[in-house]
C-alpha cells in the first residue's frame, strides 16, 4: 500500500492507495468514528484492478485539522472531495471515480454525486441515508428521533471529554451495536482506532461534523432538522447507485430507504440481513461481492 498526503482545498488529506496509478479510480470515504483503515478489506480486493484510495476526512487521524466548526460544514467537505479527485487523476483524461462511502462519508457522497455528477461514474452507499428522507425522518419520525438522539450529545461541548474517558470506552462501545452484541472490530484493530482517536485535535474535529450539520433531532429549544427546507430536485442523484444496507442498524432504520427511487432513478438496493451499521466490518466479503456485481459490465 502507498501512504501519502494529498493536497486538497488548502489542506493535506492523508491517503492510502493500492493498485496501479493509471487504473480507474475507486475512492472510499469513511464515517464516524472511523478513519481510512475501515476500508482495508476493500483496498485489498479492488486494488487488483482499480486505483483504490481511502483517505482520512479533514480533521481525522493523520489529515490536517482546520480549527473551528465552520471548517466542517458541507461546502468545504465537498470541495475537499472534488480537489482530491482532481489530484488523484492528474494527468489522466478520465476524471471520474467509483465513489464508495459509509455513514458520514455517505452523507458527503450523496450530496457530492448530486452536485458533481461529472466526477462520479458509479456511487456505492453503505448504511448512510440520503439527505432528504433523513431530514424528514429527523423532523417527524419519533423512532428515528430517538435512534439519532446521540447526535445532540455529540454537539455538546462536553462530548469530547466524555468520549475520551477510560481509553475511549464509549466510542468502542458504538461498535457493539450489532445483531450479536459482539464488537464489530477485530481485537487486533482496536489499538489502531485508539491511536487514530488519540491524534491531537482529532476527536474535537470529528465531533465538529455534528456541530456543523443542520441535520439533528429537534429539541424543545431548537427545531433542528425541522427548520430545513430542502429542494429534492437539487439533491437528485442521476448516476448509477448501489445502496448496501445492514438491516440490523440500530441508528438508521430501513424506513430511510422508502421512496429513495424517486431521488435516485438508477438505484439498486442490497439488503444484508443480520448485518448492522458496521456491515463493512461484519461482512466484508459480502460487501465486496455486492460491489463487484454492481460494477460488472452489462
Amino acid at each position: 500500500m502507498e501512504d501519502f498526503l494529498a493536497p486538497a482545498n488548502g489542506i493535506r488529506l492523508h491517503s492510502v492507495a493500492q493498485g496501479a496509478a493509471d487504473a480507474p479510480l475507486m475512492l472510499f470515504v469513511h464515517g464516524f468514528p472511523e478513519f481510512w483503515y475501515c476500508w482495508h478489506a476493500q483496498l485489498d480486493e479492488f486494488g487488483k484492478d482499480y486505483r483504490a484510495v481511502a483517505f482520512d476526512l479533514r480533521g481525522h487521524n493523520l489529515s490536517d485539522k482546520p480549527q473551528g466548526v465552520e471548517a466542517y460544514r458541507i461546502k468545504p467537505l465537498l470541495e475537499d472531495l472534488r480537489q482530491l479527485i482532481e489530484y488523484l487523476r492528474a494527468g489522466q483524461d478520465d476524471k471520474t471515480c467509483v465513489l464508495v462511502a459509509h455513514d458520514w462519508g455517505g452523507a458527503i457522497a450523496w450530496t457530492f454525486a448530486a452536485l458533481y455528477p461529472q466526477y462520479v461514474n458509479k456511487l456505492v452507499i453503505i448504511n448512510a441515508p440520503h439527505t432528504v428522507p433523513f431530514a424528514r425522518a429527523l423532523a417527524h419520525d419519533p423512532t428515528q428521533q430517538a435512534a439519532s438522539a446521540y447526535m445532540n450529545f455529540f454537539r455538546l461541548d462536553k462530548a469530547e471529554r466524555v468520549l475520551r474517558e477510560n481509553g475511549f470506552d464509549r466510542l468502542l462501545k458504538m461498535f457493539n451495536a450489532t445483531a450479536s452484541g459482539q464488537c464489530a472490530l477485530k481485537d487486533e484493530d482496536v489499538p489502531r482506532y485508539r491511536e487514530a482517536w488519540s491524534q491531537p485535535g482529532a476527536l474535537a474535529c470529528a465531533l465538529n461534523l455534528y456541530r456543523a450539520s443542520p441535520l439533528y433531532p429537534p429539541t424543545p429549544d431548537d427545531p433542528g432538522a425541522a427548520a430545513l427546507r430542502l429542494d429534492p430536485a437539487a439533491l437528485t442523484v442521476r448516476v448509477a447507485t448501489l445502496v448496501i444496507w445492514g438491516e440490523a442498524d440500530t441508528a438508521l432504520g430501513t424506513v430511510l430507504l422508502e421512496g429513495l427511487d424517486e431521488l435516485v432513478p438508477d438505484l439498486r438496493i442490497e439488503r444484508m440481513a443480520g448485518a448492522s451499521h458496521w456491515v463493512i466490518h461484519e461482512q466484508p466479503q459480502q460487501v465486496n461481492a455486492a460491489i463487484r456485481a454492481f460494477l460488472a459490465p452489462g
